[in-house]
Formats: structure tokens, sequence, C-alpha cells
């Protein structure tokens, strides 16, 4: 027996007056309650307004996990998202594209968009739901890093093979796929940091055009690291296996920390870019997290 799904859209901007963290929580009024329960158990995907400069359009697709009331705000309630399924579109979707929206359920009869595009919060049809996802997810491959060994190569292949017209059942199971996450994270760290290393300062580009530089999680996903920018930085082969063994590390100030504990401490000092800090994004919310930093000080960098 199939279990029907029931798709949504959360519009949210960055500067909202709302209490959002879009990886984590949904705020928005009573309003919307009975739209936004509808989703609950099911997915949705964010857009930025048109009117925001630069808008992202369709940025995100997350799982609600469920509504509450908000304790700290009367009249308020959250969409609870679930650990673990957030995730930022590789290559955001805009409401429009040469030859007409995106979301097709918000046409009239006359083919005209109706008043409901004007909803924070609204259902989205599975056709449509598929439609952005596989916008979302992207093809073009030419910021991530080299690829030289045939296992992983294989891997790539087979995440390029079902971008093709799936239904929105197959897409969300794309959406939990480690692979294709991955490969999603990927892009938006690299980039956030300009294909650049945050630690040395060097952006290189091997000869096919890609870049040498790698996602690092800060905080791993084995240990609940989200696939979100802020808890990634662009770092080259050699600085990303110091960071994950806890030989440099990043204070809440981003200055680069070096760890005692390493066996040539002059060395990795001679890596560092002269600044002496990470080389964090200009996107305010591109920049490592406080929380994700103070959990690799606490978990992984060796003092």
């Amino acid at each position: 027996m199939l279990i029907s799904m029931a798709f949504g859209v959360f519009i949210h901007r960055t500067d909202s007056i709302y209490d959002d963290v879009p990886s984590q929580r949904y705020q928005f009024p009573k309003q919307y309650l009975t739209r936004a329960q509808q989703c609950e158990g099911d997915w949705i995907v964010y857009l930025e307004p048109s009117k925001i400069k630069d808008t992202k359009g369709y940025f995100a697709v997350a799982k609600v996990q469920e509504i509450i009331s908000d304790p700290r705000s009367a009249d308020m309630h959250l969409a609870v998202i679930e650990p673990g399924t957030y995730l930022d579109f590789g290559d955001p979707v805009p409401f429009r594209d040469v030859d007409d929206v995106i979301e097709q359920g918000l046409l009239n009869d006359q083919g005209k968009i109706s008043g409901r595009a004007q909803a924070a919060v609204r259902p989205l049809s599975a056709a449509d739901f598929a439609r952005i996802v596989e916008r979302g997810l992207g093809r073009d491959e030419g910021i991530l890093p080299r690829v030289d060994l045939p296992e992983e190569a294989d891997v790539f292949r087979e995440v390029q093979e079902p971008f093709q017209h799936l239904s929105a059942r197959e897409r969300v199971n794309q959406l939990t796929n480690r692979a294709v996450r991955d490969r999603n994270f990927r892009k938006n760290v690299l980039r956030a940091y300009g294909e650049r290393c945050a630690i040395t300062g060097l952006r290189l580009i091997n000869g096919g055009g890609r870049a040498e530089v790698e996602a690092a999680h800060i905080r791993p996903v084995e240990h609940d690291g989200p696939d979100i920018v802020s808890n990634g930085i662009a770092l080259s082969g050699t600085a990303h296996w110091m960071f994950d063994r806890g030989l440099v590390g990043i204070s809440d100030g981003l200055a680069i920390l070096v760890s005692r504990q390493t066996n040539d401490p002059g060395a990795v000092v001679s890596m560092i870019n002269d600044t002496g800090k990470l080389l964090a994004p200009e996107r305010q919310a591109d920049r490592p997290r406080a929380e994700f930093l103070t959990w690799h000080r606490e978990n992984s960098f060796k003092l």
C-alpha cells in the first residue's frame, strides 16, 4: 500500500522577523497552522521571495518532523525540522525560468500566477516538488574537487545517472542518499569560499578545471553535524587531514589554532595564511557557526 505524500513550500528570507533557523525550525502565525500540519512528516521546499535582491529562489529542502506551539511566543507555531534532512540545493532554482514559473500549481485557469503565490506556507504538488528538486540537485560538477580514484568516479557516475524525470517518491529517496548530500554540500561550501582553502589561502585548480579544495564538515555527519554551509569549511587536502585529526582548530573569533601535540608546529604555522585567521565567506550566514566550532574544539582539537 502506497502512502500519499504531502509536500509544501515555506517562504523564508534572511532578514525575516520570524525566529527561523531553516535547518532546525520554521516559525509561523496561527493562520498557516492547518496548511503546515498537512506537511507534518513530509518534505517542504524553502523559497526566498522574488523581491529580495539577488534572491536564491527555491534554495533548500527539508523534512518536517512535527508542528508544535511555540513555547516562547503566544499565537505562534513551529515546524520542527527532522535532524539530518535539511539540504541546501547545489543549484538554487529560480521562481521563474525563461518559459514559465517552476511551481505550476500557482497558475490559475488563465495561466496567470494566482494569489496563492503570496502565501508564506502553501501546499506543493508532487510534480512541482519533483521538478524543483531535480533542478536543485543539478548536474554541473565543474566546481567540485578533482576525482582521481576509479571508485570515487564510479560514485559520482551513479549520482549523475538518476537525473531524469523521476517521481516525487524517487526524489525523496535521493534526498536521503549520502552521495547526493555530499555532492551538494561540496558545491555550496566551495562556492561560499570561492574555491579557496580557508586556512592556507591557496586557490588551486587542476588540469580538468576543478578546484583542489575539499569541503570539510566542522561537526561530522556521524556526530549529527548538518549538511549546511555554516558547518563547513573549504580546505586543501592536507589542511582537511589536520583539521579532522585535531591538529588545527578554530576559535570563535576565527583565529587558527595549532595543537601542541603536532610533531612539527613550525611547518603547520608556515602553512597558515598571513592573517592567522580563517578566510571566511563574506556572507555572514555562510560563516562557521560558533556552536560547531565549539564542538570541534571540545571533541576533536588536541590541546
